[in-house]
């Protein structure tokens, strides 16, 4: 099945009242990278704001629970796991020397549904060990299993680890054959646990139309293009409430209870979503799937972004307008014409440095950079930065966008990726420098202030959205060496 592009009008849904919609995105402020709306299996709209592309994949951070729940209803339909299993019967060889009641009666159940009986958020201290099962099964278990709904990433990681177990295959290798090449989509990566263990809960890298796609076989309740993918029973089961989540949340989407890793959500709609807004909307009774990926500052905008598709996608299906082929045309012009608010290029002022090279040994600061080699030739400008662990080299140039590769963090490690660079010089020694990790969220602006008179560097870090706030902003000097 190839999700074919059709007119708004053919499905209930107005171009006037989609364009009011995108409009409305923007005026909010809402950074959508990519969206696609499905109506009856047609993409009815969609849009990548460059440098955004189609196919690109984007990290889904959370919403890879999603997929790693429809991992394990597959398996459950294959009778390689059962959902009343208890977690600790697959680690016989993991378990803590002193086991509590709680823990013997966690099942995989209660790993779907986030409620393992963890009263605190247990994400810290699995992710800073080595074995994330052996420390996830070390952990105090509070609470009674089934009674205390608290979102919990590592459950989700070990419903990975169980099906790694029970099939000998890491969760690509299992998806690929029974979901991923279904629906037509390419090996995607899947960032792992420093024991190989595809994480589960996070690291998984699609493009907007495979979210889509997904989403397409979750309304048509396990099938796609008329091949069953999982079982009806199953999806029932996900995508009804298994857990009352009304004391983690503060608005309609938020406290409608939590399935088998899907949110419910208002009028008998659910979705899967990830930091920052990956989302996966399904909205069964309306026959319309939407997926996209953003760059969302938290759960504010992620709660605006779905009051406007409630307002101006859902209940506007009933008020349609006669077909209007310029509202049509209009609408296509303003989603071809949508692009990332990334800085102008500007004109070169005189007196800028030329210095040809120099190399700043850097102080001490959150990102751990020790050095800083700036090349200045005219346009252009090669910097290398030197961390920890690795060593950098980027290009920028004054006049126009430069696309390469550099090392940035994922969800879980640094990967090379695929980074758009603009430069631009705010006065004659000030240098400011945007780089566009296109596969994440990720922005990241540095300001480069050359000291008049001393061979000195200031240097500002800014990043726009981040899971580490300690990390998201800082200014450190540079010596010349």
């Amino acid at each position: 099945m190839r999700i074919e592009s059709d007119k708004p009008e053919n499905h209930g849904l107005s171009s006037k009242a989609l364009l009011e919609f995108f409009q409305q995105i923007e005026h909010s402020g809402l950074g959508v990278n990519s969206f696609m709306l499905l109506q009856n299996g047609k993409a009815t709209a969609q849009y990548w704001r460059a440098p955004y592309r189609k196919d690109c994949p984007q990290l889904l951070f959370s919403l890879s629970k999603s997929f790693t729940s429809i991992a394990a209803g597959i398996a459950w339909d294959n009778g390689l796991l059962e959902l009343e299993d208890n977690v600790i019967s697959y680690f016989p060889d993991r378990l803590p020397d002193t086991m509590s009641p709680n823990l013997a009666k966690m099942s995989i159940h209660h790993l779907l549904s986030m409620n393992t009986g963890h009263a605190n958020n247990i994400y810290g201290l699995v992710a800073n060990a080595k074995d994330w099962v052996r420390a996830f099964l070390s952990l105090k278990v509070e609470r009674e299993p089934g009674s205390f709904y608290l979102y919990n990433t590592h459950a989700t990681y070990m419903l990975s680890a169980i099906i790694e177990q029970v099939t000998g295959q890491n969760l690509v290798d299992f998806l690929m054959p029974r979901l991923f090449e279904p629906l037509g989509i390419p090996r995607p990566s899947w960032e792992t646990c420093p024991m190989g263990i595809t994480a589960g809960g996070m690291g998984l890298s699609l493009t907007t139309e495979s979210i889509a796609k997904f989403g397409q076989m979750l309304l048509n309740k396990g099938v796609y293009d008329g091949q069953r993918i999982v079982s009806e029973r199953y999806i029932h089961l996900a995508t009804g409430k298994q857990s009352d989540n009304r004391m983690a949340g503060d608005s309609a989407d938020f406290t409608q209870g939590y399935g088998y890793q899907f949110h419910l959500c208002r009028r008998g709609c659910y979705r899967g979503d990830g930091a920052f807004g990956q989302l996966c909307f399904v909205a069964p009774r309306e026959n319309l799937v939407i997926a996209a990926t953003s760059s969302l500052n938290g759960r504010q905008q992620l709660k605006a972004l779905l009051d406007l598709i409630y307002e101006h996608i859902l209940d506007q299906l009933d008020n349609n307008h006669s077909p209007s082929l310029e509202d049509h045309q209009v609408l296509q012009q303003r989603l071809a014409s949508v692009t990332y608010p990334v800085p102008g290029f500007q004109p070169v002022p005189e007196g800028v440095p030329d210095f040809g090279q120099r190399s700043y040994l850097m102080s001490e600061n959150p990102r751990g950079l020790h050095k800083l080699d700036v090349s200045l030739k005219g346009k252009q400008i090669e910097l290398q930065f030197t961390h920890d662990t690795y060593a950098d080299r980027l290009l920028f140039d004054v006049t126009k966008p430069v696309h390469t590769q550099g090392m940035f963090e994922k969800d879980l490690a640094l990967h090379r990726q695929e980074v758009v660079t603009y430069a631009s010089w705010l006065t004659k020694n000030k240098l400011k420098l945007t780089l566009l990790y296109i596969e994440t969220p990720y922005l990241v602006t540095y300001t480069l202030c050359f000291k008049e008179r001393e061979l000195e560097l200031e240097l500002n870090y800014e990043m726009n959205v981040s899971l580490s706030p300690h990390t998201k902003e800082f200014t450190a000097a540079g010596h010349c060496i």
